[in-house]
């Protein structure tokens, strides 16, 4: 039996060597650390939430405004279309109107090209059905079938992407 007592004796001794007092002032201590890190991880956790809030919110309005830079550019065009119009109430003069009118579709032009769209080659080009819509085709003498001989309205491309295909005429084969 004194091997028993003796085994009991040497399980409440703590291990490494510390003395049954420094393992009772190291558990507080534990349990305080335990408790930091427990409110270190809820911050941490709340900060991610309202990160991931704040880039939800900015993304959103980063959609809802994208279009700002190209209306800001739109804006002088169109206040040079109402001139064009308001001139033409008054003026008699068609070849100033149609003048008005062709600086306004130039300014247009640059608009578009300076935000990267791009009118899509038509005519004499070889139909393209991943640009081009064919409206109606016609036995055109002298052209090959396939080729394009007329265009009802333009095209356009922004960087490699479609925005909306040219409506075309096509040479047919005879």
């Amino acid at each position: 039996m004194m091997m028993g007592s003796d085994h009991d004796e040497h399980a409440e001794q703590p291990a490494d060597g510390e003395s049954a007092a420094e393992a009772a002032m190291s558990e507080p201590a534990a349990e305080t650390q335990v408790g930091e890190l427990q409110e270190r991880l809820l911050r941490v956790q709340a900060e991610l939430e309202n990160f991931r809030k704040r880039s939800r919110r900015e993304y959103e309005d980063a959609q809802r405004y994208r279009e700002i830079d190209v209306l800001r550019d739109l804006l002088p065009v169109l206040d040079n279309v109402l001139r064009a119009i308001e001139a033409a109430e008054k003026a008699v003069d068609v070849g100033s109107l149609r003048s008005g009118f062709r600086m306004a579709a130039q300014q247009i032009e640059r608009l578009l090209a300076g935000h990267g769209c791009q009118t899509i080659e038509t005519d004499g080009a070889a139909f393209d059905p991943a640009v081009h819509d064919a409206i109606l085709q016609q036995e055109v003498p002298g052209v090959a079938a396939g080729t394009i001989v007329g265009t009802a309205s333009r095209g356009y491309k922004l960087h490699d992407r479609v925005v909306r295909p040219a409506q075309v005429i096509v040479a047919k084969g005879g």
